[in-house]
C-alpha cells in the first residue's frame, strides 16, 4: 500500500464500535499522532507526484525554448547574409557588404547597451521597505 493510498484509506476507516470503556488519553494521543503522520505522508506523496509532472512539463518547455532560440539565431545569420548580398547588388565589393552589416549590428548593440545602462541607473533600492524596517525595533520598545 503506497503512502498515498494510506491517506485515502484513513478517510474510509470503519467506525470504532462503542464500548463501555472510554479510551485513555495515551491511546487518543497515539491515534492522533498516527493519523497526522499518515496524513503528512499522503500529502508529501501528493506533492512529489505533482512536482514530478511539473518538472517534466517545464523541462520539455525549456528544451522547446532553447530550440526556438537556436533557430532564431540561425535565422538572424541567414538574414544578415541576405542583407549583405542585397547591398552587393549595388556593385559594392562583397567584403565591404559584410563589413557594413557587421557595423550595423555593432551600432544596434551599442544603442541597446546605452539604453540599458540609462535604465539601470534609474533603479532605486526599496526605500520605503528599508524605512519601515528601521521602524520595527522601535515598535518593540516599551513606550514611556
Amino acid at each position: 500500500m503506497t503512502s498515498l493510498e494510506e491517506g485515502t484509506d484513513m478517510a474510509h476507516r470503519e467506525p470504532v464500535p462503542a464500548t463501555d470503556e472510554e479510551p485513555t488519553l495515551g491511546k487518543l494521543v497515539a491515534d492522533a499522532s498516527r493519523d497526522v503522520s499518515s496524513l503528512m505522508r499522503a500529502e508529501i506523496a501528493l506533492a512529489k507526484s505533482e512536482l514530478s509532472v511539473s518538472i517534466k512539463t517545464s523541462g520539455i518547455a525549456i528544451a522547446l525554448f532553447a530550440v526556438a532560440g537556436f533557430l532564431l539565431l540561425l535565422a538572424i545569420i541567414m538574414v544578415s547574409v541576405a542583407i549583405a548580398y542585397f547591398i552587393h547588388m549595388a556593385e559594392l565589393d562583397l567584403a565591404w557588404c559584410f563589413l557594413i552589416v557587421f557595423g550595423a549590428y555593432v551600432l544596434v548593440a551599442a544603442l541597446l547597451g546605452l539604453v540599458g545602462y540609462l535604465r539601470i541607473r534609474r533603479v532605486r533600492g526599496p526605500e520605503r521597505a528599508i524605512a519601515q524596517a528601521k521602524q520595527i525595533p522601535s515598535a518593540f520598545k516599551p513606550s514611556a
